[in-house]
């Protein structure tokens, strides 16, 4: 007997019941983006391998040794399935000549895929929600994406998630410090894990990042970046800093926050909770202002951040945020061959009045159809045998509110009935 086929490790089913409350917290999200301005861009899971590799950098841990590339069978193209949206998005701001015609804020929603080990909150194809803008120069658009963050936490019911930031200056401060950063590393070679040792000439900013224990005294005295900033980046840090102080928002200096894709400069942002075990980080991003040149474009200065679903749909079921399974208005219950004709009218005709309704397939007796319309939730159930099909009618009964007498209507009249009856009911409560 053949084995039974599994979904790919890491690659998780998302069942109806998981699914209908995912709706609920995208639907959230889309209101929350559309109340600041962005506008929706749906991107293409497949890009061209080099697209990764020159925005987020060869030397990094994605490209390394956590994105799915390959070669396409039909003419040797070599793709992968992104590991992260903003390159795409750069991608089609570029192609498409977006910049040009106005500023834009755009946000996406989708599958990203890493070949990490899966644990909580950490899976091989994973959901993010994507938020970019592109053309805003100064600090306003960096604290206006983290207040953003605040509002959505409030829209969510989430508390206890705990703001970080930082400034990575610009490119020429960065490389001073990389120099001195470096020369300390060097003077400590001896303690370094090895993966902190492969990093040492290629991305020492990523060590100060190490969860190793061992290393933690010794990155803690190494150089600050933010000790290397010129004015400008100070200036601008301190932007940041005083917007989100004015709108009453707590939140860290971490020098040790430096992100892990090489695109990034001036503020970058993580929103951290200790909700999720390891995986503790829930949004995080920060202004990337060559990325656009780099990969082909006119300079434009940019900035973002993406949100891991997964994390946050988690958090929100924890706080007792899960609402229960959405049900019908109506459901349809009909024995014989001519009601059976009426039912599917009927059912129709209800919907076109705005109404849901569950229709009853499979057949059974009145009574177990029964059980099933009040095992739905639905708040009415229709109820259609031949006889009434003979007369055009239906028998209306409520199935949540008391003292409500079981009716025979017209089948015409049955949606007005309905509705009638509904509006009575919130006006009660």
């Amino acid at each position: 007997m053949s084995q039974t086929l599994q979904s790919v490790r890491g690659m998780n089913d998302i069942l109806p019941d998981e699914a209908e409350f995912w709706e609920l917290f995208e639907d959230t999200v889309r209101s929350w983006l559309k109340g600041y301005g962005y506008r929706p861009i749906r991107l293409p899971i497949v890009e061209p391998t080099p697209l990764f590799k020159r925005a987020i950098g060869e030397v990094t841990d994605i490209v390394e040794k956590e994105m799915y590339s390959f070669e396409d069978s039909l003419n040797g193209e070599q793709l992968t399935l992104r590991p992260e949206g903003t390159a795409g998005c750069v991608r089609a701001l570029i192609q498409h000549n977006l910049a040009a015609r106005q500023n834009q804020r755009l946000y996406y929603l989708g599958q990203m895929f890493r070949h990490e080990r899966p644990q909580k909150g950490r899976y091989r194809q994973f959901h993010q929600v994507g938020v970019e803008a592109f053309g805003f120069t100064g600090p306003d658009i960096d604290a206006e994406m983290i207040l953003m963050g605040a509002r959505l936490w409030d829209d969510l019911g989430l508390d206890g998630i705990a703001l970080q930031i930082n400034s990575l200056g610009q490119p020429a401060e960065r490389a001073e410090h990389r120099a001195a950063l470096i020369a300390y590393l060097e003077k400590h070679v001896d303690i370094l894990d090895e993966e902190a040792k492969r990093r040492l000439y290629t991305n020492p900013l990523r060590i100060l990042d190490t969860k190793n224990p061992a290393l933690q005294e010794m990155c803690a005295a190494a150089p600050r970046l933010i000790d290397y900033l010129g004015a400008e980046s100070l200036a601008h840090f301190e932007g940041v800093q005083q917007i989100l102080r004015d709108a009453g928002i707590a939140f860290t200096v971490n020098p040790r926050l430096v992100r892990g894709l090489d695109y990034y400069n001036l503020t970058v942002f993580e929103w951290v909770t200790d909700k999720l075990g390891a995986q503790g980080t829930v949004c995080a991003g920060g202004r990337y202002d060559g990325l656009v040149e780099q990969l082909g474009g006119k300079p434009t200065p940019a900035c973002g951040f993406a949100m891991g679903v997964e994390r946050l749909v988690a958090l929100v079921r924890e706080a007792g945020g899960e609402p229960a399974a959405p049900a019908p208005d109506v459901y349809v219950v009909h024995q014989g061959e001519a009601a059976s004709r009426l039912a599917f009218r009927v059912g129709e005709g209800l919907r076109d009045q705005g109404l849901n309704v569950l229709l009853h397939c499979g057949g059974g007796s009145f009574k177990s159809q029964m059980k099933k319309a009040d095992g739905s939730g639905a708040a009415f159930a229709v109820i259609i045998g031949d006889d009434e099909a003979a007369t055009g009618e239906a028998q209306l009964k409520s199935l949540r509110a008391e003292g409500v007498a079981q009716q025979k209507l017209k089948v015409d009249e049955l949606a007005e009935t309905i509705i009638d009856h509904m509006i009575d009911s919130d006006e009660e409560e």
